[in-house]
């Protein structure tokens, strides 16, 4: 008898899987790092970093979008950048992005309705969105640590009000855990190795 535990319907699946669900990533742009104040920079950083490779190492589709590139902002970080290789940027002039066309219609063609999203800041480029596409009939779900807001309180009242709308509040590790869901399973060794550098680089950055 097998001891790999059987593969549920992976578009049907209660729980998030590779082929049921969309990642999309907002305004992780320097202008936007230095504005957090709710967690520490090297903190989200591992955690943004880490996210974008576990979209990566599970084929996740991504949506990643800028704010104001056009009009001198910066663009995505370069390590979330070098963590999604051949990974468009759609850059907005909107602070919500549901507000714009070209977002929508990426997250739309995907077919997928379960939407994950992590942004900068938690209170506008992750809450916004979040509300409108709750509204639009997607089960929203919210990296929480890989999102902050100008302070601890907006953060935390952001995550609060999204909550209350319906939206469900995931981790990094959370995710890729619940990508994978058995380590009998084929490419078991992409959540291994996820798993080790992300406790070496926390190890590394709660030493500091």
């Amino acid at each position: 008898m097998s001891d790999v535990t059987a593969v549920r319907d992976p578009e049907r699946d209660s729980l998030l899987t590779p082929r049921n669900s969309v990642l999309a990533l907002i305004d992780y742009q320097p202008e936007q790092y230095t504005g957090v104040g709710s967690v520490g920079h090297e903190e989200l950083l591992h955690h943004v970093t880490m996210l974008g490779k576990v979209a990566t190492a599970f084929d996740l589709p991504v949506v990643l979008s800028t704010v104001y590139v056009k009009h001198g902002m910066s663009g995505t970080n370069p390590e979330l950048r070098e963590a999604l290789p051949g990974v468009p940027e759609i850059d907005r002039t909107t602070l919500n992005s549901w507000e714009d066309p070209d977002f929508r219609e990426a997250v739309e063609r995907t077919g997928r309705k379960n939407l994950i999203l992590a942004g900068l800041w938690t209170e506008v480029c992750v809450a916004f969105p979040a509300l409108d596409a709750i509204e639009a009939g997607y089960r929203v779900y919210f990296v929480s640590d890989a999102i902050g807001g100008v302070s601890r309180t907006s953060h935390e009242s952001a995550m609060l009000r999204m909550t209350q709308a319906g939206a469900t509040p995931i981790t990094v590790l959370g995710l890729a855990c619940e990508l994978q869901r058995d380590w009998g399973r084929p490419g078991a060794d992409r959540l291994r190795g996820v798993m080790r550098e992300y406790f070496s680089r926390m190890r590394s950055v709660r030493q500091k």
